[in-house]
């Protein structure tokens, strides 16, 4: 039985695990998008997001404890910099996992892990959406009233 058992150790000593998902981490941080295996993508996605969480509050506390699972001076500083501004304004969910297909020499399941915020392809269609409400009463005045406005300018023409 696996009762309590969360983490996919993905057939590797901790030392080694840890020290793999703060390289792509600090990979994910850097390029904002990686490609590898759907296994260590999940798993980069739970260890990754707690670190965007706390990249939102810019305090030296935070820092040290960003920095002490990263281990990389300069993905600390590009995280609270720049990706910190952009999911800013975000709850949660920080990241996407893109399945690619299998991989051509052992068949493995790969997929693109990237930081929402910053695909310009997927923001640009939701930037440019309206929020619209849904409301029967106000949505039948509304469409009633350019009607009548129409009909009246073309009998002032004639």
């Amino acid at each position: 039985m696996r009762h309590g058992k969360k983490n996919n150790h993905l057939g590797r000593k901790t030392a080694h695990r840890k020290s793999m998902l703060a390289n792509m981490a600090c990979s994910l941080i850097e390029h904002k998008r990686i490609n590898t295996t759907v296994a260590k993508a999940k798993a980069l996605k739970q260890f990754v997001e707690p670190l965007l969480t706390k990249s939102k509050e810019d305090t030296t506390h935070n820092r040290r404890i960003v920095f002490s699972r990263l281990r990389q001076k300069d993905a600390v500083t590009e995280l609270f910099s720049s990706v910190a501004v952009k999911v800013g304004d975000r709850p949660g969910g920080y990241t996407r996992i893109i399945k690619l297909g299998n991989r051509l020499g052992d068949n493995a399941d790969m997929a693109l892990i990237e930081l929402v915020d910053f695909n310009e392809v997927y923001n640009v269609a939701k930037a440019t959406k309206k929020k619209s409400t849904r409301r029967g009463s106000s949505r039948g005045t509304a469409a009633a009233a350019p009607a009548a406005v129409v009909q009246e300018t073309k009998k002032e023409e004639e």
